[in-house]
Parts: structure tokens; sequence; C-alpha cells
């Protein structure tokens, strides 16, 4: 592998990174959801707890396999190009290696990656629940917080805290 191939190892690591679970957070609301009423009621947290929560990471193994194969293509073709003695078609095999070598890469990327969460224990009604988001712990506190029901099994605990700066 030349030089080339490592810069494509690093972007698959920096993209790897890139689903932090951010759309799933509890105060996060798709288009259709905004300007909904939605019913809403006042709990009491009993226990936060941290969790990890699985999510996907597909765009992010994309974008890597993208990125992969272009820069391994370049890679490849710049490689090709420096054989001493070569066909003309060297270039061209060496890019076409370099962009498979890329791909595979990027396919290193995990589908599934796991986020910070938070396990919340509440009651509602006279009964005892938890629900566990995406979130930081630093955002929720035992005492009152709201839950939003979008659906009849959803359960969008609102934070009740904020983290430090």
């Amino acid at each position: 592998m030349g030089r080339n191939a490592f810069l494509i190892i690093p972007l698959a690591i920096s993209i790897q990174g890139c689903a932090n679970g951010a759309n799933l957070q509890s105060n996060v609301y798709q288009a259709g959801q905004v300007n909904q009423r939605q019913e809403a009621e006042v709990i009491e947290i009993l226990a936060v707890l941290p969790a990890k929560v699985e999510v996907s990471n597909e765009e992010a193994r994309r974008l890597a396999q993208a990125g992969g194969v272009v820069l391994g293509a370049i890679g490849g073709a710049a490689i090709g190009n420096n054989v001493k003695n070569a066909s003309p078609n060297t270039r061209v095999v060496g890019g076409v290696a370099g962009a498979g070598v890329g791909g595979l890469v990027g396919s290193a990327v995990p589908g599934k990656v796991l986020v910070d969460g938070v396990s919340l224990t509440y009651v509602q009604n006279g009964k005892t629940f938890n629900s566990a988001q995406v979130g930081k712990i630093c955002e929720f506190k035992a005492g009152k917080a709201i839950v939003i029901s979008t659906t009849p099994t959803e359960t969008r605990i609102q934070p009740n805290s904020e983290c430090p700066s």
C-alpha cells in the first residue's frame, strides 16, 4: 500500500464516529410532529441510570465506502503511474485495485454503533415504568419531568436538567 492508502483509514475511522443518535433524543422531532398537538403529562422520575443505545451507522458506512473507493482509485492510479517500465494500462489497473481496497476499508465501518443513553425509571398515574432513551445522564435528574406521547407506546421524557457547559 502507498501513502495514499493511509489517508483512507483515518477517513473511515473518523466517519465511523458520525452516528451519535442525536436524531433519537427525546427533544428532537420529525417535521410531521412539529406544530402538532401531542399528549403531555407530568411524571416523577425516580432513578436516572447510564445506558447504551444501539443506533444505525449505515450512513457513515456508505460515506466511508464511497470515500474509500475514490481515494483508493486516486492512490492506486498514482502508484500505478510511478511504476518503472509500466504499460499504459498500469494506472488503470492501479486505480481499480486501489478502489477495491478503499471500498474494503470503508466496509470495515460498523453498521451499528453504541451511543450514550439513559435509563429512566418513573411513576405515571401510580404505576412505575422504565424508558431507555438517547441522551446524556446530566440532562436528567430525579424529580418532576414531562413525558410526551406521540403514539400509545412511545415515551419522550423531556430533559429536566442541564449539563454543565
